[in-house]
C-alpha cells in the first residue's frame, strides 16, 4: 500500500471533517482518521524533540522540550494518567 500524498491526505482530512459534522460517520472511519492524523502529529513532535535533544548533546533546553512534547503525548493518549501507550 502507498502512502498518500499530501494532497490526497488533505482531501481526506476534508472529507473526514465534514462526514464528522453532518454526523454522517456509521462506522466511525472518519472519527478515526482524524484522531490518528491528530496522534501522529504529536508524535511527529515529539520525534523532532527527541532528535533535536541527542543533536544538541543532550542540552538543558532540548531536554525540557522533550520532556514537554512527552507529556502532551501521555496526556492526548490517556488522559486519566495512564502511561502505557496502549502497549498491554
Amino acid at each position: 500500500m502507498g502512502r498518500p500524498t499530501e494532497e490526497e491526505l488533505e482531501m481526506a482530512l476534508r472529507a473526514a471533517a465534514l462526514m464528522r459534522e453532518q454526523d454522517n460517520d456509521p462506522y466511525f472511519m472518519a472519527k478515526s482518521l482524524l484522531n490518528h492524523h491528530y496522534r501522529l502529529e504529536q508524535m511527529n513532535h515529539l520525534l523532532d524533540a527527541v532528535k533535536a535533544y541527542l543533536h544538541a548533546g543532550m542540552a538543558e533546553h532540548e531536554h525540557a522540550r522533550l520532556l514537554k512534547a512527552l507529556e502532551v503525548v501521555r496526556q492526548s493518549e490517556n488522559p486519566d494518567g495512564d502511561t502505557r501507550f496502549g502497549l498491554d
